[in-house]
């Protein structure tokens, strides 16, 4: 879970007890990595555009090559349609990070005795992802630590009458001593016990 936590109400760092308000800071899609791959899959796609308009216009565009040598069917067009897709694929990823899909924080409150677990989404009526419920419904905090081809290291919360809460981003990297820790303290907190290790 990339975040950051803050904790009010006079907590020491080391885990005092007399702390009211727990909160986590999520990180969404503004990661380096989406900013990576947007940008690579931005430059690819508009010099395989080019290339397939350089090849119909026999005008070379790109400074590193001379596609005007390829001919335009098959070669030419099938080089502007790859440019197109990874151009729409490269619109998706910048609209992502600008949205911060899957950004936003969870907030344990003992002044207010509420649970609150905020998210972006993709726009439309469910863009604001807001779940709230009282405090004692909370029945334990799960690990999940799955290994193989598609490893899987999350944090979930287990609440009454409610599946299973992920706390932690899909997919994201997480060691299984950061895990273990952030998962130790929020059962600590919220004093439940920690499930799955």
């Amino acid at each position: 879970m990339t975040t950051s936590t803050t904790i009010n109400k006079g907590e020491s760092p080391n885990g005092d007890s007399s702390a009211r308000i727990l909160h986590q800071e999520i990180l969404g899609s503004r990661r380096f990595s989406n900013y990576w791959w947007a940008t690579i899959v931005l430059s690819g796609a508009t010099g395989f555009l080019l290339a397939g308009i350089s090849s119909y216009l026999r005008v070379n565009l790109l400074p590193f090559s001379d596609p005007t040598q390829l001919i335009f069917f098959p070669q030419g067009l099938v080089m502007g349609l790859y440019g197109i897709a990874g151009l729409l694929l490269s619109l998706y990823l910048w609209l992502v990070i600008l949205w911060d899909v899957g950004g936003g924080y969870n907030e344990f409150n003992r002044e207010t005795s509420l649970v609150k677990i905020f998210r972006w989404g993709f726009p439309g009526k469910n863009r604001r992802i807001e779940l709230i419920f009282p405090l004692k419904d909370v029945q334990s905090i799960r690990v999940e630590i799955r290994g193989g081809l598609n490893p899987k290291r999350a944090i979930a919360l287990r609440a009454k009458g409610r599946r299973d809460i992920p706390l932690t981003r899909v997919g994201e990297p997480m060691s299984l001593k950061d895990l273990e820790i952030q998962a130790a303290e929020l059962a600590r907190f919220l004093g439940v016990p920690l499930e799955g290790l």
